[in-house]
């Protein structure tokens, strides 16, 4: 007999249909059970011909049974149909979900397991012939009874048959191929769901299966379709929220890859000129429908911030761990698993135990016994798994267009103090080199729950941080002192934000929290994947309007030092990381001499300079930041009389190197080259923007024409007439486009380059006047016959 096919197999529909004729032949005399499957998988896709176990006898389904060996269950759906009818009572019904139940939950185990890739090879396994033979439908048909109404009154079901139901669904969705998508297309069912999510009875298993759904589900759902969206998020308790932020992951992200700094800049603007004449997406009414809920943001910050019970220790909680976690595949386990333990621990009952590979009771829950004892260490875990689900939820709302008001409450609930106080204990714990990592994951992989709630911790620090001046939340009493004493120490204003911070919000303890990532981060390993992420972090709270005491408050932590021991002593390979590296050191060290006397100190040698510059030439796309940040500090440091400025400028080899010409044309000339319209992304526009940045400081001294003569010969000695200032003339185009019309973008190039940003529009528009005579125009160096400046930006 053919193979039924895998859960999540390749192979096409046609060739699993082919196969199953050629195995059981033509259609003559009585149909054969090759026949009856294709049958019922044709009337599946079309919805015609044989598509329930109803349309056979019992007789004829028991004769085929011997043979095929079904373990009867097309007989009991056909018991299950009769016995589930509207003026049914149900509870033969029930009897009948309770046998077949456990034909599918070992199946389903089994999937999640090394075993199955046996269960692969197993012949029309139990749960592909309970779909065939419409199971599933029955199950929705049987679930959605409440929805209808007979004289008046809704039909009811017990919390326990519903369990039922909703346990067998799940596993058909684990082991059979395409049950999850046409779930997911039946929007009134997976609406209906939420609605099973109030009864604690049967929330896991919903959340579970909203959860698949929703992953596959082709569009959004809308969280305001939801009946008594409000009541039913209140009603939650914080173990039923935690899991909850498990689906509103999926509801509140967007779905469009738009957002991925590797998708086209011009791929972006069409998606958002679409978006504006269609409203606002699924997502953002999503995330508008969770802020209308009182308490929604508070209690997701109790959440994010309870503390854990630390009577295990690490080595042994990493002991423990090693014995049970390949069975923990999927979340559903781990919470079925704390939720009996906490009802034993009620009633005194035997311990829990992990059950042996492949087995299980029904519904997937653990056994009971006293030989092995649930370990106390799980709630660590659980707790982690929890975390890092809430923390994504608010850094997804921190991202949304209510952010302000998400900042505002987010600083309220005392989120960032009570992170502070889990830093060390729970987020950046100290573990054995042996560290757990998930079922089917090595040790480097960003699933592992301690890994990812790394992760999820930094980029919500990120965008906590991000021009924002809630930023000083990070700090403590002493730290913030400790910024105003700089600002005084160099008469200078003290920033404004840090005198309006609230001072009973900030961090409590010895350190706070941006001190504590710092020092993290100085004893992170050469090619850990965290070193990007951290900085990332704290790269975030330098962006912006440059800030002196910010600065200082970092270098005197060895922040610099740390930054260029990776780039140049470690010579680090990774370009991700060499990328955020090189960011976070333009910002640390713009326009602050100290910081460039501090580069200088370190750099003390033509061998480790020379290392630098290969580093930065290595990757324009990666170092154009700091390219741009010391071509600017350049400039400011010239048009300043001061003695240690002019000692600087006379020592610095960095600042030596920057402001020769050649030097300058030679990064011009590659940050051009690197870049096209078509291939512009979020990541790599700071290339133009910082060939932008070269030609408005040669505009202020008058020394355009001189720039763009020079580019003109470095094109004809590349043996390229008009290949660079062609696209560099269709890269200001789109420059017009896409920054006169988005006010945050302009409004970061002002911040970031103190340059005003009618200095930058009235740049590009005297680089793009059509007037061949304009000595500043970029079409005074085409010469005629390689002129190509009007081509459409779709062209390829």
């Amino acid at each position: 007999m053919a193979a039924a096919p895998a859960a999540g197999s390749g192979a096409g529909r046609g060739r699993r249909a082919a196969a199953t004729v050629a195995a059981w032949g033509g259609w003559g005399g009585r149909p054969r059970p090759g026949n009856i499957l294709l049958q019922l998988r044709q009337g599946q896709l079309t919805g015609r011909g044989l598509v329930r176990a109803v349309q056979f006898t019992e007789t004829f389904l028991a004769e085929r049974d011997k043979q095929s060996k079904w373990s009867g269950i097309p007989q009991l759906l056909l018991k299950l149909y009769a016995t589930s009818h509207l003026h049914s009572d149900f509870t033969e019904c029930q009897n009948i979900l309770k046998e077949i139940s456990p034909l599918l939950s070992m199946e389903a185990m089994a999937f999640v397991t090394e075993e199955r890739k046996l269960t692969q090879e197993t012949t029309y396994p139990n749960t592909y012939i309970f779909d065939l033979f419409g199971g599933v439908d029955l199950l929705v048909e049987i679930l959605m009874r409440p929805t209808i109404s007979i004289r008046g009154q809704k039909l009811k079901i017990s919390d326990e048959m519903s369990k039922d139901c909703l346990s067998i669904l799940y596993n058909t969705c684990v082991c059979t191929e395409g049950v999850t998508k046409r779930l997911a297309e039946k929007n009134d069912f997976v609406i209906f769901l939420f609605t099973l999510m109030t009864s604690k009875k049967t929330f896991l298993q919903t959340a579970t299966l909203i959860e698949d759904i929703l992953g596959v589900k082709k569009e959004m759902i809308r969280l305001d379709e939801v009946p008594n969206l409000s009541s039913l998020v209140s009603n939650f308790d914080q173990q039923q929220l935690a899991n909850f932020c498990r689906i509103l992951a999926v509801t509140i992200s967007e779905m469009d890859t738009g957002n991925d700094d590797k998708h086209t800049l011009l791929a972006k603007n069409a998606q958002q000129k679409k978006s504006l004449s269609l409203g606002p997406s699924a997502a953002e009414i999503n995330q508008a429908a969770l802020l209308s809920i009182p308490g929604f943001v508070e209690r997701l910050c109790k959440l994010a911030t309870r503390k854990v019970s630390e009577s295990t220790g690490t080595a042994s909680f990493l002991q423990e761990l090693e014995e049970w976690y390949t069975w923990l595949d999927n979340a559903l386990v781990l919470d079925a698993l704390m939720r009996v333990a906490n009802e034993e621990s009620e009633h005194n009952q035997a311990s829990i135990v992990f059950p042996p590979p492949g087995a299980s009771e029904e519904n997937g829950l653990p056994h009971t016994s006293t030989r092995t004892q649930l370990p106390q260490s799980m709630k660590i875990m659980h707790e982690i798994m929890y975390k890092l689900e809430v923390l994504y939820v608010l850094c997804v709302l921190l991202m949304g267009r209510q952010r302000n008001q998400v900042h505002r409450m987010i600083a309220e609930f005392k989120l960032i103090p009570g992170l502070n106080n889990l830093f060390d204990k729970l987020i950046w714990r100290k573990h054995s080199a042996s560290a757990l990592v998930l079922h089917g994951h090595n040790q480097n992989c960003d699933c592992s729950p301690d890994i990812t709630l790394k992760i999820q911790f930094l980029r919500l620090l990120q965008s906590f941080s991000d021009h924002h001046e809630n930023k000083y939340l990070l700090l403590n009493n002493q730290e913030l002192n400790e910024l105003s004493a700089i600002s005084l120490k160099a008469n200078i204003p003290e920033v404004e934000a840090v005198l309006n911070t609230d001072r009973s919000l900030v961090c409590d303890g010895k350190r706070g929290l941006l001190t504590r990532l710092l020092q993290v981060m100085k004893k992170e390993p050469a090619e850990s994947s965290f070193r990007f992420w951290q900085a990332r972090a704290v790269e975030s709270f330098l962006r912006g309007t440059t800030s002196y005491a910010d600065q200082m408050f970092l270098l005197k932590r060895g922040l610099l030092e740390h930054i260029l021991y990776c780039i140049v002593d470690s010579e680090c390979k990774s370009r991700d990381v060499l990328q955020s590296y090189f960011d976070l050191l333009g910002e640390l060290m713009k326009f602050n001499v100290d910081a460039f006397k501090r580069f200088n100190k370190y750099i003390n040698t033509d061998a480790k300079f020379q290392v630098f510059l290969k580093q930065i030439n290595s990757s324009l796309v990666d170092s154009n930041m700091l390219v741009r940040c010391v071509t600017l500090s350049l400039d400011r440091f010239e048009n300043q009389v001061d003695m240690k400025v002019a000692e600087v400028l006379s020592e610095c080899r960095l600042l030596a190197y920057i402001s020769q010409v050649p030097t300058q044309m030679s990064f011009l000339f590659r940050l051009i080259n690197i870049i096209h319209v078509q291939t512009l992304t979020q990541e790599n526009v700071s290339c133009l923007n910082t060939s932008l940045v070269i030609l408005m400081l040669a505009r202020r001294k008058e020394r355009l024409p001189l720039y763009l003569r020079l580019l003109q010969r470095m094109e004809h000695s590349k043996k390229y007439p008009g290949f660079l200032l062609n696209n560099f003339h269709n890269l200001l185009r789109f420059w017009q486009q896409h920054y006169l019309h988005k006010d945050k973008d302009s409004t970061c190039l002002e911040n970031s380059s103190c340059i005003s940003f009618s200095y930058w529009k009235e740049t590009v528009s005297i680089l793009l006047n059509p007037d061949r005579q304009s000595p500043s125009a970029l079409v005074s160096y085409i010469e005629e016959p390689y002129m190509d400046i009007d081509r459409d930006f779709t062209e390829e």
